[in-house]
């Protein structure tokens, strides 16, 4: 007899489907154990609703780690950068000016909006937004009588932007920044005792997380909005609520968003703040790992860190001279592929994406440079240095082929 749709299945949920057994993920989730106790706690509140004393405590611990002193848990962090725009008042015929080189969750909320996204190239040595090219931006701009309402550069794989001269260039401008830390939790920005965490530098008018599957610490999804600005997030907290307004019925003066974090996904989120200074600490081992496994191999060059800050390293980013090295970053990725490995390319830039075909950019060579010799390799914290080298072994053997 076939089971009532009303009726749950008995035993086991044998048609789940797992992970392809044995395969080496670009970065998958890593589990403290600890989520557990706090997911059992969630559950034992009855507290299976979008809201409750989970998001609280989130929310809270979020701030104590960061040094943000406002913050707001939201499903992702491309929900985090739309609330943070629309608080800002983007909107119909404003330009966003936005980072190349990053994923498209940076700068969609601009399109959703209305308003136009124009783009800025990176500098080399930090891969992170280029403070000339921004400066030539707004000039330009302004000049055409544009009305930039903010900029987003993006803390790329985990390396912070160089907030100070960013926000020397836009000060003149009167035009605030919204920081794109989605990739960064746990890098930092400064040296010594002073160092701010990624998102948290005074003066950036807001910042945004991301805890989805593969970043660093995970929610299994969800992301985070930060600011100084206590009524900014007083404001975003109410639109991410469907901006219901006070009273004992429900009333509705605007239109709001769906975007308040499960109770459930921030308990997993509390257990995941416990280990973060181990996960930074692990990713970058593995980067030393991968160093000293590649260091040797010409034309390999592994992505800079900046003299200003500390890199979380949230993934080993390669850029590879396929002449001098004897096979493409394509190449390479196939091979990993073939033995069961995930490689990626670098983030496609933004004004050579489909979506943007005919976006001002301000630059744009060194990011295409980036994308076209980039290639992103397995940096899981669960990883073991056994696993790196196997990862090395498969890119050695390439170098080799590729010799007379």
């Amino acid at each position: 007899m076939s089971t009532s749709r009303h009726e749950a299945p008995k035993g086991p949920l044998k048609a789940l489907k797992r992970p392809p057994k044995g395969r080496l993920f670009l970065s998958p989730p890593h589990l403290c154990g600890s989520e557990e106790h706090c997911v059992a706690e969630a559950f034992a509140s009855n507290y299976i609703a979008p809201l409750g004393p989970q998001v609280d405590a989130f929310e809270a611990a979020f701030s104590a780690v960061t040094g943000v002193p406002h913050c707001l848990a939201v499903t992702s962090g491309t929900a985090a950068m739309h609330l943070a725009l629309h608080c800002l008042g983007v909107g119909p015929g404003d330009v966003v000016l936005a980072s190349s080189l990053t994923f498209i969750g940076s700068v969609s909320p601009a399109r959703f909006l209305g308003a136009e996204a124009v783009f800025v190239d990176c500098d080399r040595a930090t891969w992170n937004m280029d403070p000339s090219l921004l400066r030539e931006a707004l000039t330009v701009l302004t000049s055409e009588g544009r009305r930039v309402k903010a900029v987003i550069p993006t803390d790329l794989y985990g390396q912070c932007a160089d907030y100070q001269r960013l926000l020397d260039v836009c000060a003149p401008f009167g035009v605030p920044i919204v920081a794109d830390a989605a990739e960064a939790m746990g890098a930092r920005y400064g040296n010594g005792d002073d160092a701010s965490h990624a998102g948290a530098y005074p003066g950036l008018k807001a910042s945004i997380f991301s805890f989805n599957g593969n970043k660093i610490i995970t929610t299994s999804g969800g992301g985070m909005l930060a600011s100084e600005d206590g009524e900014l997030i007083l404001r975003a907290r109410k639109l991410s609520q469907q901006a219901r307004e006070p009273g004992p019925h429900y009333e509705h003066k605007e239109i709001g968003y769906n975007y308040r974090l499960s109770n459930i996904l921030a308990a997993i989120g509390l257990g995941q703040l416990s280990v973060l200074e181990a996960r930074v600490a692990k990713r970058r081992l593995i980067f030393r790992w991968y160093q000293e496994a590649l260091a040797d191999l010409p034309g390999l060059f592994f992505m800079p860190e900046a003299a200003y800050g500390k890199s979380n390293r949230w993934l080993t980013v390669l850029q590879v001279d396929g002449k001098v090295f004897g096979a493409t970053p394509e190449a390479l990725r196939q091979a990993l592929e073939a033995e069961n490995i995930e490689a990626r390319a670098v983030w496609k830039p933004m004004h050579v994406q489909p979506v943007f075909a005919g976006a001002r950019m301000f630059g744009g060579a060194v990011a295409e440079e980036l994308f076209a010799r980039g290639l992103c390799l397995p940096s899981g914290t669960a990883m073991g240095q056994d696993e790196v080298a196997r990862v090395a072994g498969i890119i050695r053997g390439l170098a080799r082929k590729g010799r007379p």
